[in-house]
Order: C-alpha cells, then sequence, then structure tokens
C-alpha cells in the first residue's frame, strides 16, 4: 500500500471518513468556517446528535454565540434541544439581544432554569435582565431557593449598576484563619468560583475588613494569620454605583478585581476584568450609537420595522433643523438669483463647518464621557478649539478662495467665500464644544443630541455667512 495517496481521492472512496475529518471551527479571517457551519447544519437537519455533540459540544461561548447567529430562529431551538446539558448557557450572554431574548422565548422556563444553573450569577443575571417580568419569574420559580435569592438580590438593583454586574460567587475567610487553613478550604471546597484572584476577610457581620492576593497568599507561611498578611483595601466599589465609573476606576487603577459592599459595608459580590471589558465595550458602542442618533439597544439581528421606527424621531428633529437653515437661505433669494455661482458654493462652507464641527463635538463628547473635560479646564479646551478652527479655517480658506476665484474668474468671489469659511470655521469650533457642555450641565445625554445642533449652527451660520457677505460685499 502507498503512503503518498491523494486525500481527496480518499475521502471520496471513504465518505464516511470524510465526515469525521476534523473541521477548523474559524478561517484565517477570523470568521466561523463555511465548512464548519455547513456540517452542523447538516447534523441539526438530520437529527443526529451524537455527531452535533461532537462538532458543537466543546466550543468555546464565544465560537458557540457565532454559530448560533449564523443559524435561523428554528436550528438555533433545536441545536439547543439536541445538545442538551452541553449546551453552555453562557454562550447567550455572547449574542445579540433581540436573538437572545428569541431564544429564550422558544424553551421553557424549566430548560432555561436548568442551564442556567451551573453559569456564574453576573452571566445569568445579564441573560435574565431583559426578559420581562413575568417570563423572568417564571425561570426564577424553577431555581433551587439559595440561587433564586441571589439572582433576584442582583436584579434589584438599577440598571447599569455594579450591583447588576458583579459576581456574587466569591471566597471570603474570618480574620482568624491561618494561611494554611485558607488553602485547605479552597482545596476542599467543590463551590468555589471559577476564577478569583484574592482571598477577602471579613468580619463576622461580613464587613470587608481586607484583602489577600493569591500571589502573597501562596508565598506566606501556614502558620500565619490571614489577618496579618492581609493588605488594605484601597479601592471598593459600591453595588449602587454607575457601572462606568467602575470601569473608569479599574482602567485608572490598573485592576484585575475589586469587592462590592452594600451601603452597610458588607460584602456582597466582586467585580472582575472581563466584566470591566464588557462594560467599556458596552458604553462605547452606546456613546457611538448615540452620536448618530440611533439607539443604544439596536442591534444587526433586528427587524426592519423596529430598526426604521427606532432611527425615526431624531431624522424628523433633523428635518425640522434643516428647515431653519432653509429659512436662512430663503432671506438672499434675490442675491442667489443674480449671481448662480452662489448656489454652486455655498454647499461647502456649510460642510466644511458641519465636518469640524463633528470633530470637535467627538472630542468634547469624548472627554466629557471619560471625565477629561472639567470646569477647571473647559476654558482653555474651548480657546484652544476656536483657535484650532481659526487656524484650519484660514489654510482652507486660502485654497478655497483660489479655487473659487479662478473657476469663475471672480476675485471678489473668492474673497467672499473664503471670509465666510474662516466665520465658519471658528463659529465650528465653538459650538462644537460649547453645545455638548451645555447639554451635559442640563444632565442630558451630549452623545444623543449635541449632532443635531452642532449640524443646525454649523448650516446656519454658514448660509447667514456667505449669503450675507456676498450680498453686502456686492450691493457696495
Amino acid at each position: 500500500m502507498r503512503d503518498d495517496a491523494d486525500p481527496a481521492a480518499a475521502e471520496a472512496a471513504d465518505p464516511a471518513g470524510a465526515a469525521l475529518a476534523p473541521l477548523t471551527v474559524r478561517d484565517e479571517e477570523g470568521n466561523l468556517s463555511d465548512a464548519f457551519r455547513s456540517r452542523v447544519e447538516e447534523a441539526i437537519s438530520a437529527r443526529d446528535v451524537d455527531a452535533l455533540k461532537a462538532l458543537a459540544s466543546d466550543l468555546h461561548e464565544a465560537d458557540m454565540g457565532d454559530l448560533i447567529e449564523e443559524l435561523d430562529a428554528d436550528e438555533r431551538r433545536r441545536l439547543i434541544e439536541m445538545l442538551g446539558p452541553a449546551f453552555d448557557f453562557t454562550a447567550l450572554t455572547e449574542l445579540d439581544e433581540t436573538v437572545r431574548l428569541s431564544i429564550l422565548r422558544s424553551l421553557s422556563p424549566l430548560t432555561v432554569a436548568r442551564g442556567m444553573r451551573d453559569l456564574d450569577s453576573d452571566d445569568a443575571v445579564y441573560i435574565l435582565e431583559d426578559l420581562d417580568e413575568d417570563e423572568m419569574a417564571a425561570v426564577l420559580e424553577h431555581l433551587p431557593a439559595p440561587e433564586r435569592v441571589a439572582l433576584q438580590r442582583s436584579l434589584d438593583y438599577p440598571e447599569e449598576s455594579a450591583g447588576r454586574r458583579m459576581q456574587t460567587e466569591f471566597i471570603a475567610v474570618p480574620p482568624f484563619w491561618t494561611v494554611g487553613r485558607t488553602i485547605d478550604y479552597m482545596r476542599e471546597t467543590a463551590d468555589l468560583p471559577d476564577t478569583f484572584y484574592e482571598v477577602f476577610i471579613v468580619d463576622p457581620a461580613y464587613r470587608l475588613v481586607g484583602s489577600v492576593p493569591l500571589d502573597r497568599l501562596l508565598r506566606t507561611r501556614r502558620p500565619v494569620l490571614m489577618s496579618a498578611v492581609k493588605a488594605e483595601q484601597a479601592k471598593v466599589v459600591k453595588a449602587s454605583e454607575d457601572q462606568e465609573d467602575v470601569a473608569r476606576m479599574f482602567e485608572r487603577y490598573n485592576l484585575v478585581s475589586a469587592p462590592v459592599v452594600d451601603d452597610a459595608g458588607r460584602l456582597v459580590g466582586v467585580m472582575t476584568i472581563d466584566d470591566v471589558v464588557d462594560v467599556i465595550q458596552e458604553e462605547a458602542d452606546e456613546d457611538l450609537r448615540a452620536l448618530g442618533g440611533v439607539r443604544s439597544d439596536e442591534e444587526l439581528s433586528d427587524t426592519v420595522a423596529f430598526t426604521a421606527r427606532s432611527r425615526l424621531p431624531w431624522l424628523v428633529v433633523n428635518l425640522g433643523t434643516a428647515f431653519v437653515s432653509a429659512s436662512i437661505i430663503s432671506l438672499f433669494e434675490g442675491t442667489i438669483e443674480k449671481m448662480v455661482a452662489l448656489a454652486i458654493l455655498m454647499p461647502i462652507v456649510a460642510s466644511m463647518g458641519g465636518n469640524a464641527g463633528t470633530q470637535t463635538m467627538t472630542v468634547a463628547v469624548r472627554a466629557l464621557a471619560t471625565k477629561e473635560l472639567s470646569s477647571h479646564n473647559a476654558r482653555r479646551i474651548v480657546l484652544r478649539e476656536v483657535l484650532v478652527g481659526l487656524v484650519n479655517g484660514t489654510t482652507l480658506a486660502c485654497l478655497l478662495g483660489l479655487i473659487a476665484g479662478f473657476w469663475f474668474a471672480n476675485v471678489h468671489l473668492g474673497v467672499v467665500i473664503s471670509s465666510a469659511l474662516i466665520l465658519n470655521m471658528v463659529a465650528a469650533g465653538l459650538f462644537g464644544i460649547l453645545i455638548p457642555i451645555v447639554i451635559a450641565k442640563l444632565k442630558l445625554d451630549p452623545a444623543v443630541a449635541s449632532g443635531v445642533f452642532v449640524t443646525m449652527v454649523t448650516d446656519t451660520v454658514g448660509f447667514f455667512a456667505f449669503l450675507g457677505l456676498a450680498t453686502w460685499w456686492f450691493a457696495t
């Protein structure tokens, strides 16, 4: 027998062997491979439980999440049902909210409850919190009482708070335990958290006394008391604290984990870096969508009707502000009729100002979100943006003036449009930062409302400056 047989020929001769050939889950670009997805779909269609488990039971939750999103609704439900206990419900945390809710509502409350029993509490809360109250209650009633009480306590905290994000599984010991006893406890106890970075020390009332990082614990001799080796807990998170503030604290102090306490100082959970990374991504996505007038909960899996309905309100507002700009143009109707070149050139002034205003607004909104822009440095930053507008406006005005002057063989027109562009660029720098600051002072989200008003100001100033200067210049 030859050893250099053609693999393709061998597969053709032995289809069963080809079916068992190892598959690459992701292709070279990092996307789910077509061959893997097709094999999974074939197993689901044939109701081949063994083949499906061989393909998907050991997938990482991120890979499983991508796989679920690429299947249709019926295939998703059958995938979970066929895998049974082998399906890791952690994968649901990787899905768009719309897909996740669709799957949860297609399964019985008992199936969901069974799948959630092995999840960390923060993942279980993340899955449950988007359900309606009745749906949530139906799942919770199938959970054992201790788990149900712990999840309900987390769900009672406000949305986007540390209490919603925290993991209620942690290791806490009294200060009179020794290092040796603590290590033995961790070795012998089965229901410890899967991942942890420190051991917390609490008093009899469960108030936080301090913590011992694992590296210090393992380097200390067994007879030493935990109270002697503990470190003062420098950074503590309150359960009611906003998750964005917690993420900022982790970033500022390079934390890996931090204890969460209630209003009485009792230890109720722990925030870990993996939760914080999710928070940072969510907040960034939310701000990015808001800048475009898109709802923070819009997903790629949403229907056309939902997406159109969610985007329409801000488009209506944009339509209203556009009429303000149009009314400015109507004031100079006679001037435009006399010189058609004005109608050709005036969109340039407005669009350049709009782009410059968007740049300034983006910087301002980010600085406000990260607390980098405050009353202490606001004056300096506003002045900087105005000067940037002046410098860039002057540079672009020289170029635009030359082009317009040669294009229409009219030096005066080049002077007018150059002057108008400088004025609009300065206005873009000024209002691009003032509008977000004012909106933030009004306790509103500057990311949501700033874009509409900045565009209105730059369009209005641009049209008024250009057409007004043209009317005055050519009338004299």
